[in-house]
C-alpha cells in the first residue's frame, strides 16, 4: 500500500473511530466499519495504479470525508489543516488577515467594508475597491473564499493588494494583523434610558464583553436593557450560561445536554452572583438566531426573566464538540441535544431517521409538546424559540431584492462617497428626494429584468384556465389585470422607494461610519426596537407577559 493511501486511510479511520468509539452498539457496527475501510482501501489503490491522470490524493480524501459527514448533519464538519483558520475564527473570533468584508461582484471580488482601525482601513483600502490582483496573482473569476484565503496570513506578514478605484489602479501594501471580530460590535444608551447591547457571536470573550458593556451602561444611568441576538448563529455553550448568569440567581439550571454517550449528559448551572436580578430585560430574536442564542433566549424565557421580541428563532438544538486529528486537522461532531430549563429541545429539523437523499423535515406537529415556564406560561419544543411579542416583518419587493443583489445599491453608494466628503451623523443621515432621483436614473440605465409574484401566479392561472377551457371567456379581464402587475421599473422604483431608501442610506452611512454607523442608522427603521420602547414605557404589560 502506498504512503499516500496509508495517510488517507489513517485520517478516515480516526474520524470513524471517534464517531463510533464508546457506543454500546459499536460491536454490531464493527463488520460494516471494516468492510467500508477495506473498500476505501481498494478504491484508492486502484485509482493510484490505474487512473488516467495523477490523482490529487489529499483533495480526494477531503472530498471523501466531507461527503461522509454531510450524510449526518450540517454541523458535523471536518477541518483540514489548510482550513484551520476557519476553526479559529469560529471559536475565538480571531484570524490572521487584513480585517475587511469582501463580496463577489461580476468577475471580481470587491472590498465591501473594511473594519474600522484594522489593517485594511489604516492601509487605505476602501469599500468599493475592486481586487484585481493579490501578490501579483490575478483574482479574475476567483470566488470570495479563494480571495479570502489569499488575503489571510500570519500576523506581521504583508500582502500586496492591487485594486481598481474610480477608474484608476493602485497597489496597496497591507501588513496583516491578528483580527479579532468583536462579540459586542455596538452598545449604547438609547432614548428613555434604554440600554442596548448587540451580541454577534459567542466566542471565548462574549460574556466578558457583555458584562463590560453592561457595567458601562449602568454607570450612564440605564434603567432597562435590550440584548440584541438577531443574526447571532451561536458559539460556545459556557458563554451562553455565563451571560444568563448575569440576570438570574446562582445555582439555576440554564441548559442540559443529553447524548448517546453518557459522559455527554451534563447539566449547566449558574455559578456566580448575578449582576442585576430586577432590571427590565428584552431579548431580540430572528430567524438567524441559533444555538447559543437560543439557549440564552430560551432559558430567560423559561425562567420568566426576559420578554422575547422579534420573530421565531432558527431552531438548532444540537451540541457540537471538536476533536483533534493527526496532521493538524480537526473534526467537529454533533454529540448531544440541549434542553432549556423547562425541559424543551428547540431542534426544528430531524437529520437522522430520513431516507437516503431526502432533505431533513421539521418535527411533525403531532410530536410537538407543551412545556411550562417558571410562572406557568406555555412554551413548545421543536420550533425554535417563539417570541412573546411577534413583530411582523414585511418582505422586500422583487424589485428591491433585484436592485440589491445586482449591487446597484453598493455601486451607487461607492460613487456617492467620492462625491461627498462628509455627511450628517449616522443616526441623522437622510437621502434627499433629489439624491433618490439620481439613484432612480442610475438604475434605469442598467440592464436587468425581474418578475413580480403576482405576475407569476397570473401566468400559472392562465395555463390552468386554458387547460380547463375557461380562458377564452376571461381573456380580456386577464390581460387587463396582467398589465397592472407586470414589472415597471419606473413605477416600482417609486412604489417601493421607502424600502430602497432604507438600504441605500445604510450602505452610504457605512462608507463614513463603518459598522457602528450602520447600527445607529438602522435604529431609524427598526420595528423590533419600536416595540421595545413601547413595552418599556408600559411595565405593567411587561410584567403581565412574564406572569409576574
Amino acid at each position: 500500500m502506498t504512503l499516500k493511501i496509508k495517510t488517507i486511510l489513517t485520517t478516515l479511520l480516526v474520524v470513524l473511530t471517534i464517531s463510533f468509539s464508546n457506543y454500546s452498539s459499536a460491536q454490531s457496527n464493527g463488520f460494516e466499519i471494516i468492510k467500508g475501510m477495506e473498500l476505501m482501501d481498494q478504491i484508492y489503490e486502484h485509482l493510484e495504479k490505474y487512473y488516467v491522470d495523477d490523482i490529487k490524493a489529499g483533495n480526494l480524501s477531503k472530498v471523501a470525508i466531507d461527503a461522509m459527514l454531510k450524510d449526518l448533519d450540517p454541523y458535523t464538519v471536518y477541518y483540514h489543516e489548510s482550513n484551520i483558520e476557519d476553526y479559529r475564527l469560529l471559536t475565538t473570533g480571531q484570524y490572521g488577515g487584513i480585517g475587511s468584508l469582501i463580496r463577489k461582484n461580476g468577475d471580481y471580488v470587491y472590498i465591501t467594508e473594511p473594519y474600522e482601525g484594522k489593517p485594511a482601513e489604516t492601509s487605505g483600502l476602501k469599500a468599493g475597491d475592486k481586487i484585481l490582483e493579490i501578490d501579483g496573482k490575478s483574482m479574475k473569476e476567483k470566488s470570495s473564499s479563494e480571495v479570502s484565503t489569499a488575503l489571510k496570513g500570519p500576523k506581521g506578514t504583508s500582502v500586496d493588494v492591487h485594486v481598481e478605484r474610480q477608474g484608476s489602479e493602485k497597489t496597496i501594501t497591507v501588513n496583516r494583523d491578528e483580527i479579532k471580530l468583536p462579540d459586542v460590535p455596538y452598545s449604547g444608551m438609547l432614548k428613555n434610558k434604554v440600554g442596548y447591547i448587540k451580541l454577534n457571536s459567542f466566542t471565548q470573550t462574549a460574556s466578558a464583553d457583555v458584562k463590560k458593556a453592561f457595567v458601562s451602561l449602568k454607570e450612564e444611568g440605564m434603567e432597562s436593557l435590550v440584548l440584541d441576538l438577531r443574526g447571532n448563529g451561536g458559539g460556545l455553550v459556557i458563554e451562553a450560561v455565563r451571560i444568563v448568569n448575569m440576570f438570574v440567581d446562582r445555582g439555576q439550571v440554564v441548559v442540559s445536554t443529553i447524548g448517546r454517550v453518557e459522559d455527554e449528559n451534563r447539566v449547566y448551572k449558574t455559578t456566580e452572583e448575578p449582576m442585576d436580578l430586577d432590571i427590565p430585560l428584552v431579548v431580540l430574536m430572528d430567524g438567524g438566531s441559533a444555538s447559543a442564542s437560543e439557549i440564552v433566549a430560551g432559558s430567560l424565557q423559561d425562567l420568566d426573566r426576559a420578554v422575547i421580541i422579534g420573530s421565531t428563532s432558527f431552531g438548532k438544538g444540537l451540541v457540537q464538540r471538536t476533536y483533534d486529528l493527526d496532521y493538524g486537522s480537526k473534526v467537529k461532531l454533533t454529540i448531544a441535544k440541549y434542553y432549556t430549563p423547562s425541559g424543551r429541545c428547540v431542534q426544528r429539523l430531524e437529520y437522522y431517521d430520513r431516507e437516503e437523499g431526502k432533505r431533513p423535515e421539521a418535527v411533525p406537529d403531532s410530536l410537538i409538546t407543551i412545556f411550562k415556564t417558571k410562572n406557568g406560561r406555555e412554551v413548545i419544543d421543536g420550533r425554535g424559540i417563539e417570541p412573546d411579542i411577534d413583530v411582523e416583518k414585511e418582505e422586500f419587493s422583487r424589485l428591491t431584492a433585484t436592485v440589491f443583489s445586482n449591487n446597484f445599491i453598493f455601486d451607487f453608494a461607492t460613487d456617492y462617497y467620492y462625491k461627498h466628503p462628509s455627511i450628517a451623523a449616522a443616526g441623522d443621515f437622510k437621502l434627499s428626494d433629489a439624491e433618490y432621483k439620481e439613484f432612480e436614473d442610475y438604475v434605469l440605465k442598467q440592464d436587468f429584468t425581474y418578475s413580480t409574484a403576482s405576475e407569476e401566479i397570473l401566468k400559472k392561472m392562465k395555463e390552468a384556465a386554458e387547460k380547463e377551457g375557461f380562458y377564452e371567456g376571461a381573456s380580456a379581464e386577464y390581460e387587463a389585470l396582467l398589465e397592472k402587475v407586470v414589472p415597471s421599473k419606473e413605477r416600482d422604483l417609486d412604489k417601493f422607494k421607502s424600502e430602497i431608501v432604507e438600504l441605500l442610506e445604510n450602505e452610504i452611512v457605512s462608507r463614513y461610519y463603518f459598522q457602528n454607523g450602520r447600527t445607529e442608522h438602522a435604529f431609524n427603521y427598526d420595528d423590533d426596537m419600536e416595540e421595545v420602547f413601547r413595552l418599556f414605557q408600559n411595565l405593567e404589560e411587561y410584567n403581565t407577559i412574564l406572569g409576574n
